[in-house]
């Protein structure tokens, strides 16, 4: 990457080390393909102390936020190891960069999804099973004062994530029509369906698995796609307990600690 690309990278990678957010980067970035190379590269140096690649994540499936952003597609970030948490962990608040929680549908691979071309039958058979899920995304950007290239360059606001842990088969569920609610302390807080999901989850997931495709890092076998948002984020408070509940896929809960 060139010397002024390197400089964004640093800005974010410092952001998320320090946990103080930076000043928006857009006017630092010319195109979408260079938000992605910043992101890459800061992907590589987590790779490169250690760190593995779990999957990636999907954002930008709402056709009413594309719209706030000025873009006609989603977006995708990269999952790492770090960002796992279990169902029901208490999550430390000093991990946490402006977060906020959305529902997601999460598949996990058992093949890779390295051809051209891919189609919606190669990922079906790709599919092992699926999980109900929450992302705590965040971002480094202060006030979440984000535009695309922002969102891209912070890896797709990627934070932590939740999985579930009853694996479902895909031939067992209509994720198109499946309702989902989003709970915080016992209150409903975001409702949402599959079908808010680019109309449908494996919608979403298909156009990641091409779009990874055309850019040399194709999914692999044991991969976690988050597939993107079933309704509305919500944002976190110290000590909040939030559950999700995705019909067909039963529940995953998100718990917080009290800041110290």
């Amino acid at each position: 990457m060139n010397e002024s690309l390197q400089k964004v990278a640093s800005l974010l990678d410092e952001a998320a080390r320090t946990g103080q957010p930076v000043d928006p980067v857009r006017d630092q970035l010319t195109s979408v393909a260079d938000a992605y190379r910043v992101q890459q590269f800061n992907t590589q140096r987590q790779v490169d102390a250690g760190r593995r690649v779990t999957g990636r994540k999907i954002g930008l499936t709402s056709a009413s936020v594309q719209q706030q952003l000025g873009v006609d597609q989603p977006d995708f970030g990269t999952l790492i190891d770090s960002m796992e948490v279990c169902d029901g962990e208490t999550i430390a608040w000093p991990r946490l960069m402006q977060a906020k929680c959305e529902a997601e549908v999460a598949l996990v691979l058992e093949c890779d999804l390295d051809q051209e071309n891919v189609v919606l039958s190669d990922l079906l058979a790709a599919t092992a099973y699926v999980l109900p899920a929450i992302e705590v995304v965040g971002s480094r950007i202060a006030n979440w004062d984000i535009g695309i290239l922002d969102t891209v360059a912070d890896n797709a606001s990627a934070g932590l994530y939740v999985l579930g842990q009853r694996p479902v088969k895909l031939n067992d569920l209509d994720l198109r029509l499946a309702g989902m609610v989003m709970e915080r302390q016992g209150e409903p807080v975001s409702f949402g369906v599959g079908a808010a999901c680019l109309g449908h989850p494996l919608n979403a997931a298909l156009w990641l698995a091409r779009a990874l495709v055309s850019s040399g890092t194709p999914l692999r076998a044991g991969d976690v796609v988050l597939t993107g948002a079933l309704g509305p984020m919500v944002s976190v408070t110290p000590g909040d307990i939030f559950e999700a509940r995705i019909e067909g896929l039963g529940s995953v809960r998100a718990c917080f600690d009290h800041a110290s």
